[in-house]
């Protein structure tokens, strides 16, 4: 998982991101971060975002 901090996030950022329904199978998801979910400095499973288009997962990498 990832080791990303929730101040590294911000909206706006591109992000690949793993739904809940895709942890088994590892499919990631890229869109733009739009609200960041976790309330936390820090999560061991990775920080809960929502992208613009309404998917909800854990950020796994930015996108470049």
């Amino acid at each position: 998982m990832s080791n990303l901090k929730r101040s590294d996030l911000k909206p706006g950022n591109r992000v690949m991101i793993v739904r809940k329904q895709d942890q088994q199978n590892g499919n990631l998801t890229e869109g733009i971060v739009k609200k960041i979910l976790t309330k936390s400095k820090e999560h061991p499973h990775g920080i809960k975002v929502m992208l613009e288009n309404g998917a909800v997962g854990r950020v796994e990498k930015f996108c470049h």
